[in-house]
């Protein structure tokens, strides 16, 4: 257990806390997969997990987080300092690797299944994972393949993606999916994870020094270059998932249903939809990804209350029928993170649903959660809350870098025991993250007086698109990538469903000709779904700066002229 340290700078959010919570808290440090297995013995015939139907009890959870740890330490030589990438959406298998690496003493390494091989590369190579767990799905199981060949990781533990569906639906899905299935044939470099845990190895203790050991190491890139390893520790994991709970009153605990639509790999919903509501035996309902009709079944059959969300999912919400929106009356908290929440959709949810519609904001590098609105009670608008207990906020003046007062712009700094270690191998990138001890996270905004935060720009050019953080660099070295292109320049623009889509500007060489469709279809072979363009427009010249330096700023100025011209009434 660790307490709260002393006030070294005025704390006006303590005053405005919701009652029963205090900032002063006494944190919960025991590692996550300790507190999870505790957890799984407290109550070993209470179903943990449901996806699509099928049920994992607690008991059968720690029976597959034990033996995949002893397969582990056993047959990949696992233990501290090993990294273990999980390429896997959200299913039972994701839930029990990922515990089962910690048991074992390794880091987890996680892997977004939508990335491309080339993305997958530089994540793997740099974090030195030597194992990746992933699914038999052709589409995710053909890029561990690739990263095989490549020489990125050196073994595959595949997962058979039936097995985790009721059995009706298991049979159902072998006939009329079979084309989705890989060919999986277990070798010196290929084994099924149901052999692995069927054998039943029983684990090797290993001490862990929660405050030293890295738990995960979550890759996020910011717009400065490739993505960075941060590295954070089982302190970090745990400290944040007690404020959390300590916010929450009792919101994670039983007889609450949580449901995990969004990603596990995404560390928003790695902390408040698995690691939070599991540790204090809660049922979590998973979903491998976001579908309407499904999501709305969901609902009816299973009634869950509490429902970790991103702002594309709240709008997607909003706009159902008067029938379907009363299938939302189960809900009692909706909290919503990975971007900012558009006030339209605020007001829309509002007029569909009594939920609480409570906003939070984090970063990687915290763990993530950093601020949150009160989730018992209503919060003030636009606001992403209060700091949450044993967590400092300071907002520092981008010009002078001195602190700004009450009320006045400045970036967001952070002090907390959920603030990461560093980035992997990255001493220079590490250093330009703190400024005097406080993280900095580049967005900017102000704290009122009763210590509600509010946000109102970022420094980074990051895009962030349904949640995800899209990388303005990676779609410009895409593009110049094509021997027709000069100069590329990306820029994020509002976008009603996905919060923001990227916009790209480019700058042919002379003599050369290519149209949009068919420079999408060339760097569609390098970028996500997420991170292709909205639109490309061609130029005869992109802005720069005095320097010679691509400008952003006036991109985005003439793309919204450009828009309003095309708005305005003939």
């Amino acid at each position: 257990m660790a307490s709260a340290g002393a006030a070294d700078h005025p704390r006006p959010w303590v005053d405005h806390y919701p009652e029963g919570i205090t900032w002063d808290v006494t944190l919960n440090l025991t590692p996550v997969h300790e507190q999870v297995l505790a957890a799984c013995a407290r109550t070993p015939d209470k179903v943990a997990l449901d996806f699509l139907g099928g049920k994992t009890t607690f008991g059968e959870l720690a029976r597959m987080i034990r033996a995949f740890a002893g397969a582990l330490q056993t047959d990949y030589g696992v233990g501290k300092g090993k990294r273990v990438a999980l390429l896997l959406p959200n299913t039972p298998f994701y839930v029990a690797a990922y515990y089962g690496v910690l048991l074992a003493g390794g880091t987890v390494v996680n892997c977004n299944p939508l990335y491309t091989v080339h993305e997958l590369s530089h994540i793997t190579s740099n974090a030195g994972a030597d194992v990746v767990v992933t699914l038999d799905l052709k589409q995710i199981y053909e890029k561990a393949e690739a990263l095989v060949a490549a020489g990125h990781v050196k073994k595959i533990i595949a997962c058979r993606f039936p097995q985790a569906l009721p059995l009706v639906k298991r049979i159902l899905y072998s006939i009329a999916k079979r084309g989705d299935l890989a060919s999986v044939t277990p070798s010196a470099t290929v084994a099924w994870f149901h052999d692995l845990v069927a054998a039943g190895r029983t684990p090797t203790a290993v001490s862990i020094n929660a405050e030293k050991d890295v738990a995960v190491q979550q890759y996020t890139g910011g717009t400065t270059g490739l993505p960075k390893g941060a590295m954070l520790s089982h302190a970090n994991i745990a400290a944040n998932m007690s404020q959390i709970d300590a916010w929450g009153c009792g919101l994670f605990y039983p007889p609450s249903k949580v449901v995990a639509i969004l990603p596990f790999f995404h560390i928003f919903a790695m902390t408040v939809c698995m690691n939070v509501p599991l540790c204090n035996g809660t049922l979590v309902v998973m979903m491998p990804r976001f579908e309407m009709k499904g999501f709305l079944a969901m609902l009816r059959t299973e009634r869950p209350n509490v429902l970790p969300a991103v702002p594309t999912l709240i709008q997607a919400m909003s706009k159902l029928g008067p029938e379907q929106a009363k299938l939302l009356d189960c809900l009692d908290v909706v909290i919503s993170g990975g971007a900012a929440l558009p006030n339209e959709a605020r007001s829309q949810f509002a007029k569909i649903s009594k939920a609480i519609l409570a906003e939070g904001y984090g970063l990687t590098e915290a763990s993530p959660v950093v601020c949150c609105a009160a989730l018992r009670a209503p919060s003030k608008p636009m606001s992403i809350g209060l700091p949450v207990p044993a967590t400092d906020i300071r907002f520092v003046d981008i010009e002078t870098m001195q602190p700004a007062k009450l009320g006045e712009r400045g970036e967001l700094q952070v002090k907390g025991p959920q603030v990461m270690l560093g980035y992997y191998e990255n001493p220079e990138a590490t250093r330009d993250a703190f400024m005097d001890g406080w993280l900095r996270t580049g967005d900017v905004g102000y704290i009122d007086d009763e210590g509600y935060v509010f946000l109102v720009d970022r420094i980074k050019d990051l895009i962030i698109s349904s949640g995800f953080n899209v990388y303005p660099r990676t779609i410009e070295e895409a593009l110049i990538a094509h021997p027709a292109v000069d100069e590329a320049n990306v820029i994020g623009v509002h976008d009603d469903y996905r919060g923001e889509a990227a916009v790209a500007f480019v700058k042919l060489k002379a003599g050369q000709t290519i149209g949009e469709a068919e420079l999408k279809k060339f760097i569609g072979e390098r970028l996500n779904k997420l991170e292709m363009p909205r639109e490309i427009i061609f130029k005869d010249q992109l802005p720069k700066t005095l320097i010679g330096k691509l400008s952003k700023k006036e991109l985005r100025e003439e793309y919204q002229a450009m828009k309003g011209k095309k708005s305005e009434p003939a």
